[in-house]
């Protein structure tokens, strides 16, 4: 997120960027089946079976599965996925995006910081929506990119967080000229599906999210 004005802006070293993968075993394990899912799913348009047409299929992750045996096992990984949903997971889902100049992540260049980050449970886990809070901070005040790095962000978590989970992403306060257009942007549920329709703005998202572990 920079323009000719800021091509050297400050950048955290990785080493020094908070993050659980590779220390929290269960973590790592549902990051990387989310990344194989992704990677096995087109994020550009959806698979829609035709009646008339042979039918298209996915990887089955549950093929062959006796699915009375197991019906209990699955909801008690739903409630771990649950527990284990913080600050620190949505911080790692979304650190390694690249940004699309600079050959960096938005970690490296603190446009994602950890403490920007809020994930408020609903009281009820199985019945009552949840919402993921991110505050993203542009490198520059006028960064023409903000409004892209916050849809890579968007398409980033609605395709690995559960489907009761509510995204809300916001530019950091006093942190860009047009806060508040980007803001409308980013959360208009019309104007993000319409942004996804973009063929050629759905290819740079998928470059940028071609870095995520």
């Amino acid at each position: 997120m920079s323009d000719p004005i800021n091509a050297n802006p400050t950048i955290i070293d990785v080493s020094n960027l908070p993050t659980r993968i590779g220390q929290d075993t269960k973590a790592t394990n549902r990051n990387a089946e989310l990344v194989e899912r992704i990677t096995s799913l087109s994020l550009l348009t959806p698979k829609v079976h035709h009646p008339s047409s042979p039918a298209t299929t996915v990887p089955d992750l549950v093929s062959d599965v006796d699915m009375d045996s197991t019906e209990d096992e699955l909801v008690d990984e739903d409630d771990e996925d649950e527990d284990a949903i913080d600050a620190q997971e949505i911080f790692d889902l979304i650190s390694t995006i690249s940004d699309p100049e600079h050959p960096l992540t938005l970690a490296q260049l603190a446009v994602v910081n950890l403490s920007d980050i809020t994930v408020t449970l609903g009281q009820n886990k199985n019945t009552d929506i949840s919402e993921v809070l991110i505050k993203i901070t542009p490198t520059i005040t006028h960064c023409s990119l903000a409004t892209l790095i916050g849809l890579g962000i968007r398409v980033r978590l609605e395709r690995c967080l559960p489907a009761r989970f509510r995204i809300r992403i916001l530019i950091k306060e006093g942190t860009h000229q047009s806060e508040n257009q980007v803001n409308k942007q980013l959360n208009d549920k019309e104007r993000v599906a319409a942004a996804c329709e973009n063929d050629q703005l759905l290819s740079v998202i998928l470059q940028m999210l071609s870095t995520c572990k």
